[in-house]
């Protein structure tokens, strides 16, 4: 399956400063990436908005934009690109539909080997039991 195109999405993005290495750096640049993304407006099909709703979980607010928060990276780019790789992982496993399951029943052998493997467990643990002195 192709990537999503995320151009007819519309993407917010924040810096904020991270916490984690980089030294004094870390103290006067803003390098963690807060991405924000409207579902509930954007033009993506019913289905894989409920997908992605499911699939984001606490990621997703009550209004309907997700939330992706990046800040392993020491620069902003790298950040800004971990996101958006993110976001895209996101919607592409809400884009793959799920098969429907068919409902199967067990043959008839399977039904009788079945039963014959307890009735030989059974005849096994019974063999264990402690015979009284009747």
């Amino acid at each position: 399956m192709n990537p999503p195109n995320l151009s007819n999405l519309v993407i917010e993005e924040r810096f904020v400063r991270a916490s984690g290495p980089g030294g004094q750096n870390v103290n006067k640049v803003a390098t963690a990436v807060e991405l924000r993304v409207d579902i509930a407006a954007s033009l993506l099909p019913a289905d894989v908005k409920a997908r992605l709703l499911e699939i984001a979980g606490n990621r997703m607010t009550t209004d309907g934009v997700l939330l992706i928060d990046a800040r392993e990276y020491r620069t902003q780019s790298q950040n800004r690109e971990a996101a958006r790789a993110r976001l895209g992982a996101l919607l592409q496993q809400a884009m793959h539909r799920p098969k429907k399951r068919k409902k199967t029943k067990p043959s008839k052998g399977a039904r009788e080997r079945r039963i014959e493997s307890k009735k030989h467990r059974s005849a096994a643990k019974a063999g264990r039991r402690q015979v009284s002195d009747d």
